[in-house]
């Protein structure tokens, strides 16, 4: 069965100015450190991001938002990064924000090849400006469009080499939906088995969806560097 093990460089060969990209960050953590770097070594930008929030400074997309590579974020907020808030107020960066829910949803949606998804989530605020609103059995909902990505930079546990992929506990969060709605998939794991080392229970992303996989060089990082401190502060303070 052929490897789909790459080399950092061949994985940023598939990554391109002016892409659609999604990046599984929440906060930082979960976030393809490696591959994101990358990005940013290779230069880049006018990139439209997708992710969950705008990550923190300096880690996961926030580094790239930090950088100016992003020029628009579909997200669902961005209060805990300030830079994110900055150039979005000073007319620097474009953002989207959608209910968390919608914006899962809006991925299902381009996974499964739907033409869209409707929610009364948002109906009579401002999210409903500018979309079409439908009116089924008396209640009023919200057609919200697909939303795919040209690549999806997800991280992960452990994946064997033909690409099948596990997702430690809940860190598959939204991430098997992401790589469905995306055209391209590169996944960096935290470490690399043969194939049939994975049991089929272990298997949260199957190998035909995954188009990369790249094996991580640093230390394994399950938390971002700001809930590394707040957990050493509570842990000096016992």
């Amino acid at each position: 069965m052929r490897s789909k093990v790459v080399t950092k460089e061949e994985a940023m060969a598939k990554v391109h100015d002016g892409q659609t990209i999604a990046f599984s960050d929440i906060h930082g953590m979960m976030a393809a450190d490696e591959l994101i770097a990358g990005i940013l070594e290779k230069g880049v930008k006018d990139i439209v991001a997708i992710s969950i929030s705008g990550g923190n400074p300096g880690e996961g997309v926030g580094l790239l938002i930090g950088a100016k590579r992003v020029k628009k974020l579909i997200t669902t907020h961005t209060g805990l990064n300030p830079e994110a808030v900055k150039q979005l107020f000073a007319g620097e960066l474009e953002v989207e924000y959608n209910p968390m829910g919608t914006w899962v949803e809006r991925q299902h949606a381009a996974a499964a090849g739907l033409g869209g998804c409707l929610t009364p989530t948002g109906v009579g605020t401002e999210v409903e400006e500018g979309k079409q609103k439908l009116t089924l059995g008396g209640k009023e909902y919200l057609l919200e469009l697909p939303l795919p990505s040209d690549v999806a930079i997800i991280k992960a546990t452990k994946a064997d080499t033909a690409g099948n992929v596990h997702f430690k506990m809940n860190a598959i969060n939204y991430n098997d939906t992401m790589a469905l709605a995306s055209k391209f998939v590169i996944v960096e794991v935290e470490e690399l088995v043969e194939v049939g080392e994975l049991g089929p229970e272990e298997i949260d992303l199957p190998a035909p969806v995954v188009d990369m996989v790249y094996l991580r060089t640093g230390e394994k990082k399950y938390l971002p560097k700001m809930w590394q401190r707040l957990k050493a502060k509570a842990e000096g303070g016992k």
